[in-house]
């Protein structure tokens, strides 16, 4: 890890302290988190997928229901990224060598949710459509 720059009065700057601090924990996250991402949307993907098949919904795939489906995916991807906030204050809590552990229960508990809502929504959009 490299050494904090002195300022002009000797001591370590706590800006340059936090900012190394940040980009490594960022970059563990990062490392973690993205490879994870194709899981979790393709348990998404497979939800809907199965939610269309299970309705017969084929001669109902309109360019509303693609619109909307292409709105949720964004959203939930958007919605993964909630995964960083945790992920970067368990670090910053220097708790950050039982988190590797811990970890993979939020991201199981992200993608169950993220199912869950994958289904309710999907079946909302073919039964309400």
């Amino acid at each position: 890890m490299s050494t904090p720059e002195a300022s002009s009065n000797g001591r370590p700057d706590l800006a340059v302290s936090f900012l190394s601090r940040l980009s490594k924990y960022v970059a563990n996250a990062l490392r973690y988190w993205e490879p994870r991402r194709l899981i979790y949307n393709g348990v998404l993907a497979l939800v809907v997928l199965v939610e269309i098949a299970l309705k017969r919904a084929s001669q109902q795939v309109t360019f509303d229901l693609l619109l909307g489906l292409f709105i949720l995916a964004v959203l939930a991807n958007v919605a993964y990224c909630a995964a960083y906030a945790v992920d970067l204050f368990v670090q910053f809590s220097g708790l950050d060598a039982p988190w590797q552990r811990g970890r993979i229960l939020v991201l199981v508990i992200g993608i169950a949710f993220g199912a869950a809502l994958a289904h309710f929504f999907v079946q909302g959009m073919l039964l309400g459509g």
